[in-house]
């Protein structure tokens, strides 16, 4: 499996323009049956929104669908679907709710609006790579904790847990490709006094700084 870019879970943002409320939510779905059912939830939530414009991105197939909701053509669920591709996310949906505002923003404005909804959701949004990864328990005696600490936020390294029982262990997730260097660095920083414990390679979702 080729590793891909996604999101984790759900997150939301809105956006006003003319006094027309335009929120955006964002979620992670691997199928389509997910997809329809995150779409029905947010327009069961919105009774009385006048759009639900929509796009969705899935691996399996490379299905992509998108809506624009009674919206003009092209001028919502297109857009939407671009700032999806243009960040290269897959198994993502992507649906802006609006509330009409009285105003009319014409071709343009509504482009910017749905653009700018669904860029400022995913910006909320915590975004993963699914790759192979090995999850690396790393125990160090405390006075070495604080060195270590900041040497993986400094790599920007992700950290699943740290453990305070006897020496501190602390767990994280790097691409399988990088386990041995990382391996080789702590063994580096810490004078060959960390003891390591490295998980079979497996895929999982592996936070970027996006």
């Amino acid at each position: 499996m080729e590793p891909y870019k996604t999101i984790q879970g759900t997150a939301s943002a809105e956006y006003e323009e003319k006094k027309s409320r335009f929120i955006g939510q964002v979620a992670h779905v691997e199928t389509e049956g997910e997809a329809v059912a995150f779409l029905d939830g947010v327009r069961a939530a919105n009774p009385m929104a006048r759009h639900n414009v929509y796009a969705y991105v899935l691996r399996a197939d490379n299905r992509v669908r998108y809506s624009d909701d009674g919206e003009p053509a092209r001028t919502s669920g297109l857009p939407t679907l671009s700032v999806i591709e243009h960040a290269g996310l897959k198994d993502v949906i992507c649906v802006t709710t609006r509330y009409f505002g009285g105003t009319l923003l014409g071709t343009g404005g509504l482009v910017r609006a749905y653009t700018k909804a669904a860029q400022d959701a995913f910006a909320a949004a915590q975004v993963v790579t699914f790759a192979e990864c090995i999850d690396l328990t790393v125990s160090v005696p405390y006075p070495l904790y604080d060195q270590l600490s900041h040497w993986l936020a400094e790599q920007g390294i992700q950290v699943l847990s740290t453990d305070f029982a006897g020496d501190v262990a602390v767990e994280v997730r790097v691409l399988a490709t990088e386990a041995d260097a990382v391996q080789a660095a702590i063994i580096e920083l810490t004078h060959a006094a960390a003891e390591m414990l490295a998980s079979e390679p497996s895929y999982q979702p592996l936070a970027t700084n996006e």
